[in-house]
């Protein structure tokens, strides 16, 4: 699950260290680490100082509420140290960082510098959703857009893609676990510096990206039949599927979403159903989780109690409604008092069982899972929130929902963890330590374009880092990764993965539905 938290706090606007601090900046600069003397510039011989901005994308220098990284996540050590990293690479540069937490403070900033613009801005974003590259880019500055993995990466997939589609020519980007990549694309400044065009920036970031890209790497994969359904018998099992959608608290008639029947449900109807779970069932599912985990950490046996309620609530509810899908808005409704319990160990149960359980109220997604499920009897996959890392040729798909059965209900077991809810430390949600060294299978259905994108990649690591969410599968792509940076403006941020080598029963799907298959990568 995830928040899309509106930005909070304060930025600072300044124009050089000395005026910053006198405008009333000096909290940002403290929490930067700016107290020492701003260093100078780099620049060809005979030329004046390189001046650089950073623009920190944020909502506060500590997270004040859920969202990625998580609640209490603090950014001053990160943004110092790459800060620092700039100031060490550039010796004779003068580097200056400030915050901003949206458009309305990005402006402030610009006109700030409007006096004596800098030779380029670096923006970092670093929680999801800040829009502060936008008004940058407009400066007609170069812009070297980065990803602060784990932080900010569904809103630097989005804009970045909206940014490749309008092809701005001033502003490159890098999506990299390495500082070194970063420095390398800052490089391209001084050849701007040096009379190089602003609008040859995007290119020649591109080049540094890509040459400094790990190598694709050989896709050997683990045997795995997956024995798939028709285009057309998915089809008809998708037609006699249904989902159900818990968005707030009204009801609303069935109608198809593509082919899948869907339901909206109010809250109320949720929550009754969890009041009403057998104690003594939900307790007995909730040992058998603590049993079974490989670890729970900071989750106590009352919160996994509430789980296990809601896991029956839900499959009771499923029941009743003839359905086999169900998608909640999770936080909405935990937030706003009408749920409470998370239902993230309950979809991971019930996709376990080759049920679907799917988050925040995702509709396209929860049918996306049907698909899957029904191409492959019972293969539901699991939502993610990517990241992209070209330092190791890596999709990581990210959520704190996933099963333990990759290979469907019959399959065997991987092991998982029961840890909080990542964004809010709260409640309970799962790290499924998935298999590696299979072919997966990535898509994501819209019945609107009638398309279906599509990608594939072996699955090499599971990252256990603590920030976002908990399940992060690390992915080898086939095929292009630059590709992969093209999609997210028409689709958002989420996908949906499966284990399998699946690329003919999706094209067959699409057949069956006239739809087109898209390849992202």
């Amino acid at each position: 699950m995830k928040s899309h938290m509106m930005p909070v706090g304060c930025a600072c606007c300044p124009v050089s260290r000395r005026q910053f601090l006198a405008a009333g900046g000096a909290a940002c600069a403290c929490a930067l680490g700016l107290a020492h003397a701003a260093p100078k510039a780099f620049a060809a011989a005979g030329s004046e100082k390189m001046r650089l901005r950073v623009v920190y994308a944020l909502h506060a220098a500590t997270q004040p509420g859920p969202d990625w990284p998580n609640v209490g996540f603090e950014f001053t050590p990160v943004m110092e140290r790459i800060t620092g990293a700039l100031s060490q690479a550039f010796p004779n540069a003068e580097i200056m960082p400030c915050m901003a937490t949206g458009e309305e403070e990005a402006e402030k900033i610009l006109a700030a510098d409007a006096a004596d613009m800098p030779d380029g801005y670096i923006v970092y974003q670093m929680n999801c959703w800040n829009r502060v590259a936008q008004p940058i880019v407009k400066s007609g500055k170069p812009v070297l857009y980065a990803d602060f993995q784990y932080g900010g990466s569904g809103g630097f997939l989005v804009y970045t893609a909206a940014f490749l589609r309008q092809r701005t020519p001033n502003l490159g980007f890098v999506a990299s676990s390495n500082i070194e990549d970063l420095l390398a694309a800052a490089k391209c400044f001084e050849t701007v510096k040096r009379g190089g065009s602003a609008n040859e920036f995007a290119a020649m970031t591109a080049r540094v990206r890509m040459e400094r890209a790990k190598a694709p790497g050989p896709l050997d994969c683990a045997p795995d039949a997956v024995a798939a359904v028709s285009g057309q018998e998915c089809v008809e099992k998708m037609k006699a599927s249904r989902i159900l959608a818990f968005l707030d608290q009204e009801t609303k008639p069935e109608v198809p979403y593509g082919v899948v029947p869907l339901v909206y449900l109010p809250f109320a109807e949720l929550n009754e159903a969890w009041e009403k779970a057998d104690k003594d069932a939900s307790r007995a599912v909730a040992e058998r989780w603590a049993k079974t985990a490989a670890l729970v950490e900071g989750v106590s046996m009352e919160t996994l109690e509430t789980s296990a309620a809601m896991y029956l609530g839900m499959k009771e509810i499923l029941k009743r409604h003839d359905a086999n899908a169900i998608t909640v808005n999770c936080l909405g409704g935990f937030y706003g008092g009408h749920i409470h319990a998370y239902p993230c160990l309950g979809f991971h149960e019930l996709c376990n069982e080759g049920l679907i359980g799917a988050c925040e109220c995702d509709v396209r997604s929860t049918a996306t899972m049907v698909a899957f499920s029904a191409m492959t009897g019972g293969r539901t996959g699991f939502i993610s929130d990517p990241v992209m890392d070209t330092a190791k040729n890596a999709i990581i798909y990210a959520h704190c929902v996933a099963p333990n059965r990759a290979f469907g209900p019959s399959g065997p077991a991987n092991p998982f963890e029961i840890l909080t809810h990542s964004e809010d430390r709260q409640g309970a949600s799962v790290r499924s330590i998935l298999p590696t060294g299979h072919m997966t299978s990535t898509i994501e259905l819209n019945p609107d374009r009638k398309e279906i994108l599509f990608h594939q990649g072996v699955a090499v690591a599971n990252d256990p880092d603590d920030r976002a969410c908990r399940t992060k599968l690390v992915v080898e792509p086939k095929g292009d990764i630059e590709k992969l940076f093209t999609m997210w403006d028409h689709y958002g941020w989420h996908r949906v993965t499966a284990y399998g080598d699946l690329k003919e029963p999706v094209k067959s799907l699409a057949d069956a539905l006239g739809y087109t298959v898209y390849e992202e990568a």
